[in-house]
C-alpha cells in the first residue's frame, strides 16, 4: 500500500473515531432547546475530514501519549472550527450558501439560530476541553496551557483577529504581508493550537513545542494557499461549494499577486520547512506528522 493510501486511511479511521466522540459531547441530560441543538449538530456532523483534531491525535502519538485522554480536547478543536465556519458562512461574512456540499446552517436554521449555535459550540468547547481532566485525569496544569493557547490562538489576536482583517481587507489589499497575516491567522492558528495541544496533553519539551508551533504555521500558511488555488482551478464537486468564490467576490489571493506557479513552489518551501522543524526536534513517532504535512499541502479538496 502506498503512502498516500495509507495516511489517508489513517485519516479516515481517526475521523470515523472523532465523529463517533462528538455524536455524543453534547450530554442528553442538558435542557437545551431543541432547535439550538439540532442547528449546533447538523454543522457539527457536516462531514469534513477533520483534520484539526486529527493533528490533536497525531501529535500525541508523535510524543506516545494517549490518544484516549486527547479525544475531548480533539472534539473541542473541531467544536472551535464549526463555529468558525458556521459565522464565516453568514451574508454578513462571506455569504455562502453550501459548505461540503450542503446547505450552510443560516440557509436551514436562519441567521439568529445560525449565530446562536456558532456561540454555543464556542462555548461548549471549553466545556470539552476539561473533561480531559475529570474524565482522564490529565493534570490541571496540563489544561490550563491548552486553554491559555485556545483562548490566544481562537480569539482576538488568532483566528477572529484573522477574520476581522478579511472583513477589512475586502476593502482592498495592497501588499502580499496583509495577506499572509490574513491566512496565518485566520488558518495557521487553530492548526497552531491543534498541535500545541497535542504536544501539552503528551509533555512534549520545549524545544518539540517550539518545532510544533513552526510546522504549524508553515503547513497552515501552505495549506490556505493551497485553498487559494483550488478556488481557482479545482473540481467544484469535490471542494462542495461553488469554485471562483473569492474572484466573484473580488478577494485578492496568493495565487493574484504571484501567479499559480509561484504560489505552488511557495507550498513547497513552506512543506518542507515545517517537515524539517518535526524532524530535527526527535519525535520518537514523528512519521504521521511528516506525512500529514504532505497530505493537507497536495489535497485536491
Amino acid at each position: 500500500m502506498s503512502t498516500e493510501l495509507t495516511i489517508k486511511q489513517y485519516i479516515e479511521d481517526k475521523a470515523a473515531r472523532i465523529e463517533a466522540d462528538l455524536m455524543e459531547s453534547l450530554p442528553a441530560i442538558w435542557s437545551i432547546p431543541d432547535t439550538l441543538r439540532e442547528s449546533m449538530m447538523y454543522s457539527l456532523m457536516a462531514g469534513g475530514k477533520r483534520l484539526r483534531p486529527t493533528l490533536v491525535l497525531a501529535t500525541v502519538e508523535a510524543l506516545r501519549g494517549s490518544t484516549e485522554a486527547a479525544m475531548p480536547v480533539a472534539c473541542a478543536i473541531e467544536m472551535i472550527h464549526t463555529y468558525s465556519l458556521i459565522h464565516d458562512d453568514l451574508p454578513a461574512m462571506d455569504n455562502d450558501d453550501y459548505r461540503r456540499g450542503k446547505l450552510t446552517n443560516h440557509k436551514i436554521y436562519g441567521d439568529a439560530m445560525a449565530i446562536l449555535a456558532g456561540d454555543a459550540l464556542l462555548t461548549h468547547a471549553f466545556y470539552s476541553i476539561v473533561q480531559s481532566y475529570r474524565a482522564f485525569e490529565v493534570p490541571a496544569e496540563q489544561i490550563v496551557e491548552i486553554i491559555e493557547d485556545l483562548s490566544k490562538l481562537a480569539g482576538a489576536s488568532g483566528m477572529v483577529g484573522g477574520q476581522a482583517a478579511d472583513m477589512q481587507g475586502e476593502q482592498g489589499i495592497t501588499k502580499l504581508e496583509e495577506l499572509e497575516y490574513i491566512h496565518i491567522h485566520k488558518t495557521s492558528d487553530l492548526i497552531v493550537f491543534s498541535l500545541k495541544a497535542g504536544g501539552h496533553l503528551a509533555g512534549a519539551t520545549p524545544k518539540q513545542l517550539q518545532a510544533l508551533e513552526k510546522y504549524g504555521y508553515n503547513i497552515g500558511l501552505a495549506f490556505q494557499i493551497q485553498d487559494d488555488i483550488l478556488d481557482l482551478i479545482g473540481d467544484e464537486k469535490k471542494i462542495g461549494k461553488p469554485v471562483k468564490s473569492d474572484e466573484k467576490q473580488q478577494k485578492v489571493t496568493y495565487p493574484y499577486f504571484v501567479g499559480i506557479e509561484a504560489s505552488q513552489e511557495k507550498i513547497r518551501q513552506l512543506t518542507e520547512q515545517g517537515k524539517q522543524a518535526i524532524e530535527n526536534a526527535h519525535f520518537p513517532n514523528p512519521d504521521r506528522l511528516l506525512q500529514l504535512a504532505d497530505f493537507l499541502t497536495k489535497r485536491d479538496h
